[in-house]
Formats: structure tokens, C-alpha cells, sequence
């Protein structure tokens, strides 16, 4: 009667009140032996069973795991896998336990990988892949499991299930396509592991280099906008971005923005130009990207007068400009950049586009060496919104301007010199030592500029007419050592004495 009465309370059990009866009588424990049995009905009834009073309660699964029934299901899975009522079933029960910690250990321990690979390769219904991908998704958050999965050739699957079902426009496929997408990016990221698979070691067969790359064909499937959110995700990591600039992305992503920006798909420019960013962090890809021609490619999207565009193509450039010189003097003899970015200085309504541009020029200025650009920057009328900038209410900002300015002094102080009285750069330097409530850095910084000020005549004599030297004296006692040999080094070049 074993069976029988497995298959009662299996039915029971689907109703939500009848659930605590059955822990109550503590039915749980007396099902659990029976997932040892050799009889198919009874392994089916017993699984239903002990899902069924289980789910969504997370302290009955914890002991689950403990009495080792993850065990038990991966047998199940091993010895059973044609059966296509106990594999439901069982995937299931994985797909409820795979969410604890606890489950995720145990079954790293099992040869749970390969057989849901196996289970992956022969699902013929959406709703099997979409339960096989739910397990696949809770597994990819281990790293063993990550690596027990790709050993078990979990890519080779996926790139047969994505170029299978691209180009189809139905809805059902669109979520499998995702689905796999997901997968493969969450193997791809994260992780502690040194083994975890990274996107050059992920992608070993050419069919699956295909939806890693945002080829025409790879979108047919998956769509503009999800494979731009495969891509960017990828980014994240180093190693793939500088994969991804050597097998040639950024020229796609670049031929896919000027696409779009005549149909003013703003979605798909922000999330080109947020792929863009990130693969520009590396170093090395700084220098690919700017030998073959990106700034100016990019710049096609300076016309944009869409805030969320013009915030991410702001970023990109600045990525690009950071700590390469010849990126920003090509920039910074740009008239129509330059131009537009003292429009986007002006842009009050829109803070990050304001803050964005701000920072742009700061850095043009900074990563620069050239007194070309510190003329065409003048010319541009951008020094006033530097000297702006030095009053930000970021600390990060204030600096940013701060060494700019001190940087291009130095480079053609005579050039900015009328701007700088004109937009009283010296008062508002006096303002942030005074200030108490200006970090020590942005104080340093401050006195920085006025060393390089203090070359000129004029502005020389406005530091005098300020009274910035009892100021500059009364630095002298601040708490920061920094601030305090600053202070001392700006009073000596202020009487001459060195």
C-alpha cells in the first residue's frame, strides 16, 4: 500500500491548508526513505509529495539538504533520465532547493552538471528549458558549479539553442533566447574562483564566438537591445573587454549607433555608448580604440538632444581622455565638441549632462600638454565653467577643475588671464580656504593654483588685494599636514622667496 498511500498524500498535499497536517504528522521524515526506492510510481508519488508540503518553506528544504536528499534527486536524475514524469518532477525539487547556499554545496559535490547539460540538450518544450534554464541560473551562482558545468560542455548546448532559435518572433523563443543569454553571462561574471570561465576561455568553439559578438545575425534572434545588455554586462569584467576590442566589437557597436541615430532609438544609443564606456576602462583598449578612430566616430552623436544619449556619450569621452594625452588634444581642437560642451555646461535642467560636460573639459585640460588646446578652450569661452566647477558641491568635481586650471596655467597662463579676472577665480579660491567645511584636498589643491597664479602681474596683485596671505598664515596651524606645507610653500612664493 506504500505506493498508494504516497500517491493520497501527493494529493493532499496540493492544498495549501492541509500542508501543516502533514508536517504536523511529521510525514516529511517518512517520505524521505522512500526516495531510495527502485520503483518508478513510487519515487513519483514520494517526490510529489515532499515538493509539494515543502515548498516555500525554506527551514523544511534546509533540512532536506541535511538529511542529504540532494543525493538522492541527482541519483534519481542519473538513473532515471528518460523518465519524463520523475525528471519533472525532480527538476522541480532542484529548482526549489538550488536557491540555498547549503543545496549549492552539496550538489558541487554531485555530478549534477553534467546531467542537467544532459537534460538541457534533450528538452523539446519550452516549459522544460525554461525549468532546466531556472536550475542552470541557481547552479551558475557557485563557482565549482560554474566550472563543472562549462567542463560539461554547457556552452556547446546554448550556442545550438541560440542559433536554432534566432530570427523567431515568437514570444515562447524570445524567452528561451534570453534565458540562454542570461546563462551564459552569468557564467561569465563574478565569482572568487581563479577557475571561474572568463569570455576568452568561455568561448572556444567559432559557433559560439557568434551571439558573444553583436553580429547581425546574433541580433536576428535576440534583438537589438538584449544582446546590447549581453555586451554590457560582459564589459564588466577586464579580461573580456580587452576579448572583445581584439575580436573587433567596437567598430559593431560604432556601426550600430550611427545607425540608430537617425532613427533616434534612444534605448539603443544609451546602451551602445554604456558598452562603449566600459570597454574603454582598460588601458590597453584606450589606445586601440583611439588609434582606430572611435573619438571621431563617435562624435556623430554630438547632434543628439537627448539628455540620457548625451550623458552616456559624455562618459565614453572621458573614459577615452583619461590619462591619454593624444586622445585630448584631438578633443580639445575640436571646435563643434568644444562648443557643444559649453552648451551642455549650460545645461542647469539636466544635472548629469551639466556635471558630465563639466568633467569632460576638466579632463581635456588635465590629461592635455598642449597650449593649442588651452587657446581653443579659451576661445570656446569653457575656462568660466571651471572656474565654476571649483565651487561644486563634489569634492571629486572641485578637484577635478582645480588641477585642470593648474595644468593649463601652466602650460599658457598669459591665454586664460583675462578669463581668470573675469570670472573671479581668485575670490573663489580665497572662499575655499576660508570655507571650514572644504576637504583638506580641495584646500591643497587651491594653493596649488594660486602657486601657478602667482606668475602673473595682475593676478598676483588681486591675491594681495584679497588678503589671501593671512589666510594662507592661519593655514599654516590647520590639522592636515598636507594643507600645512602647502600653506607654507604658497606664502614663500608669495614674498618671493622661492
Amino acid at each position: 500500500c506504500a505506493v498508494k498511500a504516497a500517491q493520497v498524500l501527493s494529493e493532499i498535499a496540493k492544498n495549501e491548508e492541509m500542508k501543516q497536517p502533514c508536517i504536523e504528522a511529521d510525514l516529511v521524515p517518512t517520505l524521505i526513505p522512500l526516495l531510495e526506492s527502485t520503483d518508478q510510481e513510487m519515487l513519483l508519488h514520494a517526490g510529489r509529495a515532499i515538493g509539494r508540503i515543502c515548498y516555500d518553506n525554506r527551514n523544511l528544504q534546509e533540512e532536506l539538504v541535511k538529511v542529504g536528499v540532494i543525493t538522492s534527486l541527482v541519483r534519481i536524475l542519473t538513473d532515471y533520465a528518460e523518465s519524463e514524469p520523475l525528471v519533472h518532477v525532480d527538476l522541480l525539487a532542484l529548482c526549489n532547493l538550488a536557491e540555498l547556499d547549503t543545496a549549492k554545496e552539496a550538489l558541487s559535490k554531485t555530478k549534477v552538471a553534467e546531467q542537467m547539460v544532459k537534460q538541457l540538450r534533450r528538452a523539446e518544450n519550452h516549459e522544460r528549458l525554461e525549468i532546466v534554464f531556472e536550475v542552470l541560473q541557481a547552479l551558475a551562482e557557485n563557482d565549482a558549479l560554474k566550472v563543472q558545468l562549462v567542463e560539461a560542455g554547457v556552452q556547446e548546448v546554448l550556442s545550438e539553442i541560440l542559433l536554432r532559435l534566432q530570427g523567431s518572433s515568437q514570444a515562447e523563443d524570445t524567452c528561451i533566447l534570453k534565458a540562454a543569454s542570461d546563462l551564459i553571462v552569468s557564467l561569465l561574471l563574478g565569482g572568487n574562483s581563479s577557475k571561474t570561465p572568463h569570455f576568452f576561455t568561455f568561448c572556444k568553439s567559432p559557433v559560439l564566438t557568434l551571439p558573444c559578438l553583436p553580429s547581425s545575425r546574433f541580433y536576428d534572434g535576440l534583438g537589438v537591445s538584449l544582446n546590447l545588455k549581453f555586451i554590457i554586462r560582459l564589459s564588466l569584467h577586464d579580461g573580456n573587454c580587452v576579448r572583445m576590442v581584439q575580436l573587433g566589437v567596437i567598430h559593431q557597436l560604432l556601426d550600430l549607433l550611427e545607425k540608430h541615430v537617425e532613427s533616434g532609438d534612444v534605448s539603443v544609443q544609451h546602451a551602445a555608448l554604456s558598452a562603449l564606456r566600459n570597454l574603454a576602462i582598460p588601458v590597453v583598449n584606450k589606445v586601440q580604440m583611439l588609434e582606430e578612430g572611435v573619438a571621431e566616430r563617435i562624435q556623430a552623436l554630438l547632434r543628439s538632444e537627448m539628455p540620457p544619449v548625451q550623458f552616456k556619450l559624455l562618459g565614453t569621452l572621458r573614459m577615452l581622455t583619461d590619462g591619454q594625452a593624444d586622445a585630448a588634444e584631438i578633443l580639445g581642437q575640436d571646435p563643434m565638441l568644444l562648443n557643444r560642451l559649453v552648451q551642455w555646461c549650460n545645461a542647469n535642467d539636466h544635472t548629469g549632462v551639466h556635471g558630465e560636460a563639466n568633467r569632460l573639459l576638466a579632463s581635456i585640460l588635465r590629461h592635455n600638454r598642449s597650449q593649442e588646446v588651452v587657446k581653443a578652450i579659451q576661445e570656446a569661452q569653457g575656462v568660466k565653467h571651471l572656474v565654476s566647477m571649483t565651487t561644486s558641491e563634489h569634492a571629486a568635481m572641485q578637484n577635478e577643475a582645480l588641477n585642470a586650471l593648474a595644468i593649463a596655467s601652466a602650460i599658457d597662463l598669459e591665454t586664460l588671464e583675462e578669463s581668470f579676472k573675469e570670472s573671479q577665480l581668485v575670490q573663489s579660491l580665497h572662499k575655499l580656504l576660508q570655507d571650514d567645511n572644504t576637504s583638506p584636498e580641495v584646500k591643497y589643491n587651491s594653493m596649488g593654483l594660486l602657486c601657478s597664479l602667482l606668475n602673473s602681474g595682475d593676478l598676483r596683485q588681486e591675491i594681495e588685494e584679497d588678503k589671501i596671505k593671512e589666510t594662507l598664515e592661519q593655514l599654516c596651524s590647520h590639522s592636515n599636514a598636507n594643507v600645512v606645507k602647502e600653506a607654507v610653500t604658497t606664502l614663500q612664493v608669495l614674498k618671493g622667496e622661492t
